[in-house]
């Protein structure tokens, strides 16, 4: 049995099924990081592993969207701009609030989402800039939020919504990949219950959202705007507020 490809149509508009995936995103990773609030609530980094793929589902939805060679339109530059801005913006409270030494994930998802424009556009000037930030995102492994392999997931979800359905299996693989550079794998191999638990939800995530992109849903989902930019540094803000409350 085949997994079906997530239907075009479903992309040529506003959708529930896209704003309800940018909610989820959110949401998880807000539980997320209430763990850098309160430490011992440790097992929420299990739902937070569903909130990066589920970021990277909305950045290829939206780029798949876009009429392939056309890269060069305002809504894209605007994309961009809006993504480096506030990963600029976002520096700021992340360094405060967070001890991990990388940058934020606005940095991996821009990276992510000038490589997705590569596979969509497939002209020279988008080829370039996906080798680009490509080379950019593996020199600085490292230090990037998710690495390497986070920075192609966007491209890999895009092929996946555009390609035949055991590809869906691809943007799996690299979430799992970029989950593997701390303890975990070691625990995971000891048959560690929450090392598998945390591991498997990183691997399900991306196809829990490319599922979600190809459902027709009857109720309204309260649209994420360009507000949902704001949201990010926003919320990081707010919890550094509350440590320091508490």
């Amino acid at each position: 049995m085949t997994i079906p490809t997530v239907p075009l149509s479903l992309l040529k508009s506003r959708s529930s099924s896209l704003d309800l995936i940018k909610w989820l995103a959110m949401l998880t990773m807000v539980i997320d990081h209430l763990r850098l609030v309160w430490p011992e609530m440790s097992n929420l980094f299990i739902p937070g592993r569903l909130s990066f793929p589920l970021f990277c589902v909305a950045i290829a939805a939206n780029v798949a969207r876009s009429k392939q060679g056309e890269l060069l339109t305002a809504a894209n530059g605007r994309y961009l701009a809006l993504m480096l801005v506030f990963a600029a913006i976002s520096e700021v409270p992340y360094r405060h609030i967070s001890s991990s030494g990388s940058f934020n994930v606005l940095v991996t998802l821009a990276l992510g989402l000038v490589i997705a424009w590569g596979w969509q556009h497939r002209t020279l000037l988008s080829s370039a800039m996906a080798l680009m930030a490509s080379a950019i995102a593996y020199v600085l492994d490292d230090p990037l939020m998710y690495g390497f392999y986070g920075a192609l997931v966007p491209a890999a979800v895009l092929m996946a919504i555009k390609g035949p359905g055991v590809l869906w299996l691809l943007p799996a693989a690299l979430c799992l990949m970029s989950n593997t550079r701390s303890s975990i794998v070691t625990k995971a191999l000891d048959l560690e219950v929450y090392s598998l638990v945390a591991l498997s939800s990183a691997f399900a995530a991306p196809l829990i959202g490319l599922w979600l992109l190809r459902q027709t849903f009857t109720f309204n989902v309260w649209p994420v705007r360009q507000w949902g930019y704001w949201f990010y540094p926003g919320h990081l803000a707010a919890l550094q507020a509350l440590r320091l409350l508490v």
